[in-house]
């Protein structure tokens, strides 16, 4: 079998009848685009492109985020005298900015920070209405809504940074920049301003599960692709009747990791290891400035940083 030859460089693409999905409940929109297939795409996922449903949450949340983004990019092109060649130049260091501190919470005249709350109006619209197409299409597949809350966790920490906390401070002027550099100037700057971010016990929370989730996904991908020739792919499968592909990879998780990992257990560390690194960040986002003024000062009374 050819698949007996597999290794990290090759990869096996099933070719089937397009298959155009479960039944739709009644009242839905009809899935567009008719199924095609891509190699190059099959070498990243599945072959198949298509159909596609979008559903009127799905045309409202591109129709909105069509609009935050020409907001921001005529804003950006018109930093430049509307040259094309200079706005592409210059790109990474453009900035939509938020409004200056003396307009707090008003809306403020659109060149002096108006645009940046109309673009964060519509881009926090479009989002929204994208995580209500996950969570409805999930039920009406039949799914668990896992991923429609673990979504959830990552807009949290959006709505932290550009609303929630400005709230809480009082001021529109303590959002982010829409900008590549600007963005990071700006995390530069949050962090100086509040005693050095890496003191912020959130903060060290939330890269422990970035680099937890990572790890964890990366060790399962792995262990999936190693006992896919018996297969472990078919993931369900092994759930419900462990076979061969299950009991190799937990044998081995066993030898090298010292500990067990069932193919559902392995998937829910991941799941909360990604969705509490976005959260946790919120947390320390929001208690920034909120309730800690500075995070080394608070380090250096709670015993974590020596001064």
């Amino acid at each position: 079998m050819t698949t007996e030859y597999q290794n990290i460089f090759t990869s096996v693409q099933l070719r089937a009848p397009a298959y155009q999905g479960v039944a739709l409940p009644r009242g839905s929109w009809e899935r567009s685009w008719k199924p095609s297939y891509s190699h190059l795409l099959g070498r990243f996922g599945d072959p198949q492109v298509g159909p596609i449903y979008l559903g009127w949450t799905g045309v409202m949340s591109l129709a909105a985020g069509i609009v935050a983004i020409e907001i921001i990019g005529l804003n950006m092109l018109a930093q430049v005298n509307w040259s094309p060649i200079e706005f592409m130049r210059r790109l990474p260091w453009l900035a939509l900015e938020p409004p200056r501190p003396e307009y707090g919470l008003t809306i403020a005249p659109l060149a002096e920070g108006g645009w940046w709350l109309m673009a964060g109006f519509f881009l926090t619209l479009s989002i929204m209405l994208w995580w209500v197409r996950v969570y409805t299409r999930a039920r009406a597949l039949g799914m668990g809504t896992h991923v429609a809350w673990a979504f959830a966790s990552a807009i949290f920490l959006y709505l932290s940074l550009g609303f929630i906390r400005p709230l809480l401070m009082g001021n529109f002027s303590h959002g982010v920049p829409f900008g590549i550099f600007p963005h990071l100037d700006w995390t530069n700057q949050f962090s100086i301003d509040h005693g050095n971010l890496f003191y912020n016990p959130f903060h060290m929370l939330s890269i422990a599960f970035l680099y937890g989730s990572a790890l964890l996904f990366a060790m399962h991908g792995a262990t999936i692709l190693a006992v896919s020739r018996y297969g472990g792919e078919r993931e369900l499968e092994q759930i419900t009747d462990r076979g061969t592909a299950a009991e190799r990879a937990a044998l081995f998780w066993r030898w090298t990791m010292g500990f067990n990992a069932t193919v559902e257990s392995i998937h829910r560390w991941a799941w909360w290891c990604a969705t509490l690194c976005t959260f946790t960040g919120a947390l320390g986002i929001l208690l920034s400035g909120t309730a800690v003024d500075n995070w080394f000062e608070w380090g250096v009374k709670h015993g974590l940083a020596a001064r």
